[in-house]
């Protein structure tokens, strides 16, 4: 049999696109495994996404894979599938430096627990991918503050790959792992999926296990998969989804995709603002306009709805504050802190242990408030549409702290922070490129609506095909 050729075609396929070639046999598991290892080799340095490649365990892994594959068992759709997980996750007997220099060497003796049951269906694990250092508790000013560099994007490395999954959003995009799971505390997987131009699907709150996962906030973490589709997503949500004991806001669910028991767009009422379209950065505001009209076609019923009027900005400060100061304190009152890449962030955290009793205690009733306003306002609507993000990547040398003007009209502008403080799950859909950039817009829905989300997505795909552009990666 003559040897496989791998191109980018094999590099940028779906999930069941190589569970196919696995299965006929067109390539091996090890052959598959050797190829993605060369190019994450390879590319992640170049886009500073590489935190650790684990080869040697991913091609003896790939053997038992094929061991499974020649008497047909395969296991899972993700059986024989390589992947990379932010550098937060525990492998065991490796390192797990969370993108910081206090933590180089540090090793942890078991798994976490998403990497366990990926193990279990026979998914491949090539990398630890780079990170904002320690997801960007404290706050950071530049996208540098990483122990592996700022992470650069493949459509323009004067780019930024977006945080604090700044190595997943790069790495999936360029084709080094067919998916990676990244963390999102306040935007951490929405943003690096729209400005990578992959699909991220950030869970319900409690969804995934966080045990074995480096914590920032235990109200507020959550783990989720950045992929090729929204399809993708699913196959892999419903592998790292289910009750853990080890984790104490575990919500006790799992997941199961079900795509033939969602609603199709026609049964759905959306609820949209027109002014985040029209107050987008003027270089995007035509591709999401057009994403928009796409979604206008195909048949829901369109809702022009606001936010709720929080501070979600100010409440997702305290509670990220005053709870990365707790688990950071030892960090901080050892003075190890100050080695941190931005001295911002290291004071950032620093000031996270001032914060009172009384003002986190404050920030979580308002935080049930805004729970309460959004269960009042998924009554009247299935799913909110937004841009994923109002702009294109920022360049690496700009500072990220500056903000911007207030917009005139509320519509759902701060649904990421809105979002992650009631624990709602979102899908970023990549949906054009400006300037040769990606953006994106997002679906957000009611708590354990995933597969809702899924397939209002996969529709959306299938009408577009943005999400299998490529990046200008030689």
């Amino acid at each position: 049999m003559a040897k496989f050729t791998f191109t980018d075609d094999i590099f940028y396929a779906s999930i069941a696109e190589l569970g196919e070639g696995l299965r006929k046999k067109e390539f091996s598991a090890v052959e598959l495994t050797r190829a993605f290892c060369d190019r994450l080799d390879t590319l992640g340095p170049r886009y500073n996404a590489l935190a650790l490649s684990l080869r040697e365990p991913a091609l003896k892994k790939a053997k038992d894979v094929d061991r499974d594959l020649k008497i047909d068992r395969p296991r899972n759709p993700l059986h024989g599938i390589p992947y990379g997980v932010k550098d937060l996750l525990a492998v065991k007997g490796k390192p797990a430096t969370w993108g910081a220099k206090p933590y180089a060497a540090q090793v942890f003796n078991d798994d976490a627990t998403v990497i366990e049951l990926l193990d279990k269906v026979g998914a491949i694990l090539i990398g630890k991918l780079s990170m904002v250092e320690l997801a960007g508790g404290g706050g950071y000013r530049y996208a540098s503050a990483s122990l592996t560099g700022p992470g650069l994007n493949p459509w323009d490395r004067t780019r930024w790959s977006g945080g604090s999954s700044s190595g997943p959003g790069a790495a999936t995009a360029a084709g080094m792992v067919a998916f990676s799971l990244g963390s999102e505390t306040s935007g951490s997987i929405l943003t690096p999926s729209a400005y990578c131009g992959v699909t991220g699907l950030r869970p319900t709150y409690g969804l995934v296990s966080r045990h074995g996962a480096m914590a920032l906030s235990w109200s507020l973490d959550k783990i989720g998969p950045m992929c090729r589709s929204a399809e993708d997503c699913a196959l892999v949500l419903s592998v790292i989804a289910g009750p853990d004991e080890d984790d104490p806001g575990s919500a006790g669910k799992s997941f199961r995709y079900a795509p033939q028991y969602a609603k199709p767009a026609s049964h759905l009422t959306i609820g949209y603002a027109p002014s985040d379209f029209e107050q987008a950065d003027a270089s995007v505001r035509a591709g999401l306009e057009e994403a928009l009209r796409v979604v206008k076609a195909m048949g829901a019923t369109m809702k022009e709805v606001e936010i709720p009027e929080f501070p979600y900005g100010a409440l997702v400060s305290t509670i990220i504050g005053a709870e990365a100061g707790s688990i950071f304190e030892e960090l901080i009152r050892s003075g190890k802190v100050d080695e941190l890449a931005d001295h911002a962030q290291a004071q950032g955290l620093k000031a996270g242990l001032e914060i009172s009793a009384a003002d986190y205690l404050r920030a979580l009733r308002v935080r049930a408030l805004v729970q309460e306003a959004f269960r009042d306002l998924f009554g009247g609507v299935d799913v909110l549409l937004a841009p994923t993000r109002a702009a294109v990547a920022s360049k690496i040398s700009e500072r990220l702290d500056t903000g911007g003007a207030p917009s005139p009209k509320r519509g759902l502008n701060g649904l990421i922070p809105a979002g992650n403080l009631a624990g709602l799950p979102a899908l970023s859909l990549p949906c054009g490129l400006a300037g040769g950039l990606p953006i994106a817009i997002a679906l957000v829905g009611r708590p354990f609506s995933e597969n809702q989300l899924v397939a209002l997505g996969k529709t959306f795909q299938s009408q577009t095909g943005w999400h299998r552009k490529r990046p200008p990666v030689s």
